[in-house]
């Protein structure tokens, strides 16, 4: 039986892929959609290295393995054009997310993981300074194309840095300090990057992906698989076990507990490995929520290659992050 798209996902997307034939795969549906999801780097070196071409067509081959050549590279340029950046900033707090803070903690190649922007968390009082330092490496304001939640966006036309602030709202100011107290020293890009500790990071993730009404790339569940997993292939910040109480207090305190559950449940449906660590990490919500959760985002959210919005998107995301 030919594997379908969901069993495609699951094994080109893992760091232990199984060896076996992918002949008669629906390759013409995966290979665009992977390439969509940022998901084509990390399948195209599964399939060239780890399984040996797995009998795949060769122009899917040659089509994921240039999006992964290219990936290579441009991560090298932006990452290593970022540090020389912000090297020598000191003064300032600047906690990294998404990409720049998961490509070299959460993936044993950097290659694996996309960074298509450099998203940066700050307080609200540094967003003027840190754009006016920006502003004299030629970088300008850029306009949203789709709203992400960053306070500001900037480009200097080859590398677009978001800067976030007040990412929990305006009234959990304080629990926003906690986070940039408990954040750790990233020293490769110098004395004022930091990132976020664990639990703070599981709980980010999940709050973009409900802002973005769960839209979003599936390389985010990539991301939150190796958070919630404990990072098992590396040796660093984001390599131990959740300490599922400290997260469960967290989402309650930040008003996340909706989000946090919806995110894991569909993690646990897109890689069932995970079910034991989801299962001690999920919130104590009431079970009408549950089931309504379960029904509107949950289950339609796990199809792969989904191309519809979820009904109600807006009102979604209000619900999931009690904004």
């Amino acid at each position: 039986m030919a594997p379908s798209l969901l069993d495609m996902f699951r094994n080109l997307t893992s760091f232990e892929p199984q060896r076996g034939s992918l002949r008669g795969a629906p390759w013409e549906d995966f290979v665009d959609w992977a390439i969509a999801q940022g998901l084509a780097p990390l399948a195209a070196y599964n399939l060239e290295y780890r399984l040996g071409g797995a009998d795949a067509p060769e122009w899917a081959r040659d089509r994921l393995l240039s999006v992964y050549q290219g990936t290579v590279n441009d991560n090298v340029m932006r990452l290593v054009y970022f540090k020389r950046l912000v090297s020598a900033l000191e003064g300032r707090k600047l906690l990294l997310l998404g990409g720049v803070a998961f490509a070299d903690s959460l993936y044993p190649h950097g290659g694996f993981r996309p960074v298509l922007e450099i998203q940066i968390l700050l307080r609200r009082l540094d967003v003027e300074g840190f754009s006016g330092f920006l502003a004299q490496h030629e970088f300008r304001p850029e306009p949203e194309e789709e709203p992400s939640g960053a306070t500001r966006v900037l480009s200097d036309g080859r590398t677009l840095i978001a800067l976030f602030a007040d990412v929990l709202g305006p009234e959990r100011r304080e629990d926003l300090k906690g986070l940039f107290e408990r954040a750790h020293p990233q020293k490769l890009y110098g004395p004022s990057i930091f990132r976020p500790d664990l639990e703070d990071a599981v709980l980010l993730v999940c709050l973009e992906q409900a802002r973005q009404g769960y839209q979003m790339p599936w390389l985010s569940f990539v991301d939150l698989r190796e958070l919630v997993t404990g990072a098992t292939w590396m040796e660093g910040l984001y390599s131990r076990p959740l300490n599922v109480e400290v997260l469960k207090e967290r989402a309650r305190a930040w008003r996340l507990e909706r989000a946090l559950y919806t995110s894991l449940s569909i993690l646990a449906r897109l890689y069932p490995q995970t079910a034991a660590p989801v299962e001690a990490a999920l919130p104590p919500l009431r079970r009408a929520t549950r089931e309504l959760l379960n029904r509107l985002v949950v289950e339609p959210s796990s199809v792969a290659g989904r191309r519809a919005a979820l009904r109600g998107t807006d009102r979604l995301r209000r619900l999931l992050t009690g904004q």
